[in-house]
C-alpha cells in the first residue's frame, strides 16, 4: 500500500522545484528502471505490482496494487513499476570527442530522444543551457529508455561556456554549408537550437562553422526539421567516417 505522504511526495516530483527540493526523480517501466539499477544512480525506493527486480532488497521495495500505481504514475496507461532515484551531485564536463550543446531545447520528448541518440552514436557529453528542459523531467527520463544513465548531461551558462571554449563550434542553420559535403572532425561542439526559434543570436555569434541539412523535395517548402530528427542526421555524418 502507498501512504498519503508517499503519494504526495511522488506526484510532487513531476515538478522541477520539488525534484530539486527532495533531490529525487522518478522512473517508470521495467526497461528504464533496470538500466538505472545497473548504473551509478542510487535507488531510493521501488514500487511494483508484481514480483519484479528480485535483486532489490525488501526494504527498498514495496508491492502495491494497480490502483495505487495509477495514483502515483505519470503515464496515462501505467506499467507495472515505478522507482524513485536520487539525483546525483553536479557532474564535470567531459571534453573528449564530440560534444552536443543544446540552446533552449524545451520539449521533454526531444531532449529524451537526443540523449538516446547520443548514447547510440557514442557521444558522451551533452551541455544544456540553463533554460532547457530538465533532464529529470519524468517525460525526459521515459524518452531516454535508460540512456540517461550513460550520457553525461550538464546545465550551464551556454554563452559563457562557448565563449571560453577552444574547440571548433558547429551550429545548425538553414543556410549553412551542406553537412554531406563537409569534412567533419572527431572533436568539436555541435550546437542545436530551440524548437521554434533555432539558435539564439548571442550564441550564433560564437559559431565558427555553420552547417545545414539540404532539402531535396521538389517544392522546397518544408520550413525545418524537428530538432531530434536533425540531431540524428548530424551525428550520423560526424560519425560516418570515423
Amino acid at each position: 500500500m502507498v501512504s498519503k505522504n508517499q503519494i504526495k511526495l511522488i506526484t510532487s516530483l513531476q515538478q522541477k522545484k520539488y525534484r530539486q527540493t527532495h533531490q529525487l526523480f522518478l522512473a517508470e517501466g521495467v526497461k528504464v528502471i533496470q538500466e538505472l539499477l545497473v548504473s551509478n544512480f542510487m535507488l531510493e525506493h521501488l514500487f511494483v505490482t508484481e514480483n519484479l527486480f528480485e535483486s532489490v532488497s525488501s526494504d527498498k521495495k514495496t508491492l502495491i496494487s494497480e490502483s495505487d500505481l495509477k495514483k502515483i504514475s505519470c503515464l496515462s496507461t501505467p506499467n507495472n513499476c515505478l522507482a524513485l532515484f536520487k539525483i546525483p551531485s553536479d557532474k564535470k564536463i567531459l571534453l573528449d570527442g564530440l560534444v552536443v550543446a543544446l540552446d533552449e531545447v524545451r520539449d521533454p520528448g526531444n531532449l529524451g530522444t537526443i540523449i538516446r541518440l547520443c548514447d547510440w552514436f557514442g557521444v558522451k557529453q551533452i551541455i544544456c543551457s540553463n533554460n532547457s528542459v530538465d533532464i529529470y523531467n519524468p517525460k525526459v527520463v521515459q524518452a531516454t529508455m535508460g540512456s540517461v544513465s550513460r550520457v553525461n548531461v550538464v546545465y550551464t551558462n551556454l554563452v559563457e561556456y562557448l565563449s571560453n571554449s577552444k574547440q571548433e563550434i558547429f551550429g545548425t542553420f538553414m543556410d549553412g554549408k551542406n553537412v554531406y559535403k563537409e569534412q567533419l572532425p572527431q572533436n568539436g561542439i555541435l550546437v542545436l537550437g530551440n524548437e521554434a526559434n533555432g539558435i539564439s543570436k548571442e550564441i550564433e555569434n560564437l559559431i565558427t562553422q555553420r552547417l545545414a541539412i539540404p532539402r531535396f523535395g521538389d517544392l522546397q517548402k518544408t520550413e525545418s526539421l524537428n530538432v531530434a530528427t536533425a540531431t540524428a542526421i548530424f551525428l550520423s555524418e560526424f560519425k560516418r567516417l570515423q
